[in-house]
Parts: structure tokens; sequence; C-alpha cells
């Protein structure tokens, strides 16, 4: 008797578990390591069933990161959702962006510190569609932060675009820093208890990127230039 056709849900549950080992995988042998030969003596089947699911290796790579900047940016949208001053869905996004880093610290690696293949990369290759799938939903992140800051300086200034994009880096920085200082388990050998300090240094980075906004705010007001501010 054949085998009744798997339902899309059972497909999918078979997609997530795949693409679930696959990323244990990358942080244990890291990318250049990574094989399906390997990932399928992992998930004890042959490695042409995976195949079923993903065309190739990059294809599989790329859903991986599709995956994670998308729960990066729900979880973004979430934390705002209640708040209504921009200074508060300011605080709001931060505050999730680090408790993603901290809690999904395997994924966020793979998104942000090991160095892996990029859009760029697969420009002229047939997996550049899928890339360009995976770099929509990393700007994505990139643009509600820069919302974020535009609805923080006002409607009343007109920032310049590079510079709404500066301080977008400047907060990401300060984030990513610590986050990656927790993972890759460097801030340990610089504090007792880093993972303890969470609170604090996040309170910190809310407490600058504010206090910078809101001078950055009054300048433009005051149509004052970087250049021309006092020391």
């Amino acid at each position: 008797m054949p085998r009744s056709q798997r339902t899309p849900e059972e497909i999918e549950a078979i997609r997530k578990n795949i693409m679930k080992r696959a990323l244990d995988l990358i942080i244990s042998d890291g990318y250049a390591g990574f094989s399906m030969r390997k990932l399928a003596n992992r998930l004890g089947f042959a490695a042409k069933t995976i195949y079923n699911y993903f065309h190739n290796q990059d294809e599989l790579y790329l859903c991986l990161l599709t995956e994670g900047f998308e729960r990066l940016h729900a979880g973004f949208v979430a934390a705002v959702d209640t708040r209504q001053d921009p200074m508060d869905q300011l605080e709001a996004a931060i505050r999730a962006y680090v408790a993603f880093g901290l809690e999904h610290g395997n994924i966020y690696s793979l998104m942000f510190t090991l160095y892996v293949p990029k859009y760029n990369d697969y420009i002229g290759t047939p997996m550049e569609q899928v890339a360009y799938t995976e770099l929509t939903s990393a700007l994505k992140c990139v643009d509600f932060f820069m919302d974020r800051i535009r609805a923080c300086l006002g409607d009343g200034t007109t920032a310049d675009e590079d510079e709404i994009r500066v301080e977008m880096i400047q907060i990401w920085s300060h984030m990513h820093g610590y986050v990656a200082g927790i993972n890759n388990s460097l801030l340990d050998y610089m504090h007792d208890h880093p993972i303890g300090l969470k609170n604090r240094i996040t309170d910190r980075i809310i407490d600058t990127s504010q206090r910078e906004l809101k001078a950055l705010r009054q300048r433009l007001a005051l149509n004052v230039t970087p250049e021309q501010k006092p020391d």
C-alpha cells in the first residue's frame, strides 16, 4: 500500500526540525564544517531526503537566517505594540533586541557574529532570489529602528538620512557588543557575573540613546549642524 502524501503541516514540521538540527551543527562545527551529509547523520536518515525539503545547503542556510530575522522583527512589533511615546517604543525595542540575542544565542550568532555568506555572495547565482528574501527580512529590522529614531526626533525636525543611520548603527553597536560578549563568553574574563549586568547595561544603552536623540532633536530644531554644536 503506497504511503499517504504528507500534509502541509507535516512538511513544515519536518522542515523546522531539519533547520533546528542544521543550526546546532553549524554552531558546533562552524559554517565551513557544515555539510548535508553530517546533517543527515544527525537526523538519522539519508542525505537525499533533505533535498525533498531544501534544494541545497545554501537554501537551508538562508532559510535559517530569514526565520531568525523574522522572529526578531516580530519581537520588536510585539514589544512596542502597547507603547505610544516614541522614546518608550525605542526603549522597548532595545530591550527586545537584547532579550532575543541572549535567549536565542545560536541563531543570533549566525545572524550577526559568524563570518558567513551574505547577499552579495549570491548575486548572479541560482540562490540570488532566496538570498534577497533573507536580506529583505534583515533590513526590515534595520528599518524598524530607523523608524523609531525618526519618530523620536519628531515631525518638526528634518534629519539627514545619513545622520539617522549613524544613530541606528551606534545603538546597534552598543546592543550587539554586550550580547556578543555574553554569547562568546568574552565578558566572563571581564566580570564575575556578566549576565547579571543585563538590566544595568540595557538601561545605560537606553539612557545614552535617548539623551543622544534628545540632543540631536534640539540641534535640528535650532538648525545647528553637528560641527557647530558646543563642546
